[in-house]
């Protein structure tokens, strides 16, 4: 089977949703020129549909895109929308949250915390 890891450290997901005739073309064009980002930074870039049941995954892989696509027979993703931004961040465990059906933005953990000492 095949997963985004779940030590991805970023994972940026278009909060709009977007037309699924975009190939790898389209959807690189959209990185580019809507969301303001590199689509040849080796992240993931995570896109859905307007009846929240396909996610496209596009991604650059050394020497070319990669497109990954997943669809649901039932149900729909909770797919975050009531967010300002344009690009949500997530880590690649709350992707696989998102791709088991979990509403990520209600699972975000504590802030993890960093201390030099006990003292």
């Amino acid at each position: 089977m095949m997963r985004p890891s779940n030590d991805l450290p970023v994972v940026y997901l278009c909060r709009d949703v977007v037309d699924f005739r975009k190939g790898i073309n389209g959807l690189a064009v959209l990185v580019e020129e809507v969301l303001a980002l590199d689509p040849f930074s080796e992240q993931l870039f995570v896109f859905c549909n307007r009846r929240r049941d396909k996610v496209k995954i596009l991604y650059w892989e050394r020497n070319g895109f990669c497109l990954w696509h997943k669809r649901l027979e039932r149900d729909r993703f909770k797919w975050p929308r009531k967010v300002d931004a344009e690009v949500i961040t997530l880590t690649g465990q709350q992707l696989n949250w998102l791709l088991d059906g979990y509403d990520v933005m209600r699972l975000q953990p504590h802030e993890r915390l960093h201390y030099r000492s006990v003292l």
